[in-house]
């Protein structure tokens, strides 16, 4: 990958990433009380739906920039040479590229994720507090509450994802002879990712509860938290099937 590669995968993805998650947060915070354990309204309902978003604003650039450089290097990698640079083998090469970019990416996504789910769900409390009380409470390791669990929804939602979209882009630009416009791009990601936010839904459903947990359910020990954190999918369906906020996480 060229240097000039890198540095438009860097700046392009970064922005691109900044964009998205704040000019769509109000939705995403929507989504994370859905999914709280206290409910839609006990959560904060449609009050300070700006909530959390200077934890968003932080984490966004460096998070979708070390994602899209790490796809973008892992593909022109594997695409070098050997067998996975074979056209029929190219959904292989997304697949992998986009895992490995999104264990990267967690590793910043996390901990401001952590810090925004809470102050989405306790709409009364500063981001600048609830960091604060997070590293009180439960150190740094509190900050990545959840790592596993975020990994394990990213990964499926980009095995989904970036094959989908990379064969959508490749079909559209195949049936009309020329390279797609940015929107027709836009189109296919938007479609792309709206299948695979709906097939990881639950995942997600499981991951929001696992970062909530120290402060809406408080009551909890540790051991019954990890327990909980692995195993809380089937309880949440027999809980509220509303949980599942299968219209919020596509839109």
């Amino acid at each position: 990958m060229e240097r000039r590669e890198f540095v438009a995968s860097l700046v392009a993805g970064g922005c691109a990433g900044m964009c998205v998650d704040l000019t769509l947060f109000p939705l995403d915070t929507i989504k994370t009380r859905l999914q709280s354990q206290q409910g839609f309204y006990k959560a904060g309902g449609f009050r300070g739906i700006y909530a959390g978003v200077p934890s968003a604003a932080v984490g966004s650039f460096p998070n979708a920039a070390a994602f899209f450089v790490t796809y973008d290097c892992t593909k022109s990698l594997l695409g070098a040479g050997g067998v996975l640079a074979a056209q029929h083998v190219a959904p292989v090469t997304h697949m992998l590229a986009a895992s490995l970019g999104e264990i990267v990416a967690c590793l910043i996504r996390v901990p401001t994720e952590v810090v925004k789910q809470r102050t989405q769900a306790s709409p009364s409390s500063s981001t600048y507090r609830m960091l604060l009380a997070t590293l009180r409470e439960e150190g740094v390791r509190g900050l990545y509450r959840g790592y596993g669990s975020t990994v394990l929804r990213e990964i499926p939602f980009s095995l989904v994802q970036f094959p989908l979209w990379e064969y959508l882009k490749t079909l559209w630009s195949w049936r009309q002879g020329h390279t797609l416009y940015s929107w027709q791009a836009a189109v296919c990601g938007a479609f792309a990712g709206a299948v695979a936010a709906l097939v990881t839904t639950p995942l997600d459903v499981a991951k929001t509860r696992i970062m909530l947990a120290k402060s809406v359910c408080g009551q909890h020990t540790e051991g019954d938290l990890h327990q909980r954190g692995w195993f809380y999918l089937p309880g949440s369906l027999r809980e509220d099937p509303q949980h599942f906020s299968i219209a919020a996480r596509p839109l």
